[in-house]
């Protein structure tokens, strides 16, 4: 029973400071996925959203406390407590979402470790047994070191979570787990190899005969059997390829540029993903940061998936100094979590790219 503690509290915390710090290495992308759970088609409690970020830090930022809180001992019967709400409520969450086929990616670990709706319901299942032990064995959850010394590190893992979440808000993930990381060749992430798996689909198909209703599953092929058609169902048996970009493109009228600008010899794009929540302050050092990438020879376009009137709205009376392109906004909010944002590329490779506090530092 000893070791069978000692385990539990090691996966448990562990498992907690990783997945709390994942998240806070990125809050804005796990808001974007607490906002796909408040939406309408989900949980329905669409008045979350506009603090969607700030739950998001609050939780990361607990998840790691607690984590650090159970490995040294510091108010075990409390932690017990919080872990034990935390987690039924995520299983509760993750069952949810498998069942009802809601959120595709729980986000659980951001992007470093994708999983799928069922997966996230077992892992967190595996959790709740694991945190059962503890509450069997709290008596033997020693505590390190000095209260003192307990209540110093709390402090330190408080303080230096919520410096590490101010800072990637400012700046940007310090490490990229996303495919449109810096050295990135976009166009080879955007292929599909020839030998690549491909999906497996199964037909249902259902018949009616004497009065009874009864089905036959196929590969695809139409069944040879006595009856008459009713309806077919399809379901996905399993999954093709799918490469890592596979969501990317840069349209403009209808027209899709995404070959033609990616091979360009330097190309520079300026992602605003909603200009509705765009921070216009930085207007006037944008356009002297993209009138100096023009007078070394790059190509420069923006990307945005609002409705060109907003960027109309915003025009400086000389005009904007670069086009505007239309691309899928989870995708924008994927390449970069800054709005507006700046990516460099040179003939399709990710060279840099900066939050827009970060501007005088792109790497041009």
């Amino acid at each position: 029973m000893k070791y069978l503690i000692l385990f539990s509290r090691w996966v448990v915390g562990l498992l907690f400071i990783f997945s709390g710090w994942v998240k806070l290495n990125d809050p804005v992308g796990f808001s974007f996925k607490l906002e796909e759970y408040f939406s309408p088609s989900v949980l329905d409690i669409p008045f979350l959203v506009p603090s969607a970020l700030a739950l998001a830090l609050v939780l990361v930022v607990v998840e790691v406390l607690l984590g650090v809180a159970l490995l040294i001992g510091y108010a075990p019967k409390l932690t017990l407590y919080s872990l034990t709400g935390m987690i039924v409520f995520f299983t509760f969450l993750t069952f949810y979402s498998a069942y009802f086929n809601k959120v595709t990616d729980c986000g659980c670990f951001g992007d470093a470790l994708p999983l799928t709706p069922w997966q996230s319901f077992f892992k967190d299942v595996v959790l709740c047994v694991l945190i059962g032990f503890l509450w069997l064995g709290q008596s033997k959850l020693g505590a390190f070191s000095t209260e003192k010394t307990r209540i110093i590190l709390m402090l330190l893992s408080l303080t230096s979570s919520l410096y590490y979440g101010y800072y990637v808000l400012n700046h940007l993930p310090l490490v990229d787990f996303r495919a449109y990381k810096v050295g990135t060749h976009v166009p080879s992430a955007m292929e599909i190899p020839e030998d690549a798996p491909q999906a497996i689909y199964a037909y249902e198909w259902f018949f009616e005969h004497e009065g009874k209703t009864f089905s036959v599953t196929t590969d695809k092929a139409y069944p040879q059997v006595t009856g008459t058609f009713v309806r077919v169902e399809t379901r996905m048996v399993q999954e093709g390829y799918e490469p890592p970009i596979h969501d990317f493109s840069m349209e403009q009228d209808g027209v899709d540029y995404t070959q033609e600008l990616l091979s360009q010899e330097r190309l520079m794009l300026v992602v605003l993903y909603d200009l509705r929540k765009t921070d216009w302050d930085f207007k006037d050092v944008l356009i002297e940061k993209v009138k100096e990438a023009q007078d070394l020879g790059y190509k420069v376009v923006g990307l945005s998936a609002s409705d060109v009137s907003l960027w109309e709205a915003q025009m400086p009376e000389e005009g904007w100094p670069f086009p505007l392109y239309f691309s899928d906004q989870t995708t924008l909010k994927t390449i970069i979590r800054s709005n507006p944002g700046l990516v460099v590329l040179h003939r399709g490779t990710i060279i840099d790219k900066k939050h827009i506090n970060d501007i005088n530092y792109l790497a041009l």
